[in-house]
């Protein structure tokens, strides 16, 4: 069997949820993410949406953690990992289809925003149908709902990795070029990528 290696550019569509698969009691952390072309109209001048494609994306391990610090509701991603369909049997007897990711790696398009990374200290080594029994199962295995897990042991202080968010930075742009950190003027991002305001 061949592994289909897919990038996904787009936005997440539901905030990232904890789930334990039933068998193993492997944690996970699970969202959609939307993705939708864009064209030009050339009758009307403007840009207008083409098709869409919709992914459900599961992060394992330490990818699950981190992104459930760092991602969340409505974030512009950049999405890399191993895509396949599902087919399945709802409780009506109706076949179903869905589009499923093992995400490899997960990150915030810069295009869109600033973001600002905090490097986790090495640990020792370990090893398109929305309803319940779609969002229940992952990789044709059942899953139930979890407690969010404690903070992972590594990171720095919630104070050293985000600064405050800037409303008016958010609405308005940068009203000037950006100063790189260390040259006199702190910049950074809120918790999800999202921009922070000049100190």
């Amino acid at each position: 069997m061949f592994d289909t290696p897919v990038t996904i550019v787009g936005n997440v569509l539901t905030a990232p949820e904890w789930r334990r698969t039933a068998n193993t009691g492997t944690p996970l952390v699970t969202f959609r993410v939307a993705s939708t072309s864009r064209r030009y109209d050339k009758e009307r001048a403007t840009w207008v949406d083409g098709d869409s494609l919709r992914v459900r994306v599961t992060c394992w391990r330490k990818l699950a953690e981190n992104l459930s610090l760092s991602v969340q509701l409505g974030d512009p991603v950049i999405v890399y990992g191993r895509m396949f369909t599902r087919d399945w049997t709802d409780e009506e007897g109706n076949r179903r289809t869905s589009y499923e990711l093992d995400a490899t790696a997960v990150g915030h398009d810069l295009g869109k925003g600033l973001a600002k990374f905090a490097r986790r200290k090495a640990a020792a080594s370990t090893d398109m149908v929305n309803d319940e029994v779609s969002a229940a199962t992952v990789g044709g295995e059942l899953t139930e709902p979890m407690e969010d897990p404690e903070r992972p042991e590594g990171l720095p202080p919630e104070e050293d990795l985000f600064e405050d968010f800037n409303e008016e930075f958010n609405e308005t742009g940068l009203a000037q070029e950006p100063v790189l950190a260390g040259a006199g003027v702190g910049g950074g991002a809120g918790t999800g990528g999202r921009p922070a305001g000049n100190a």
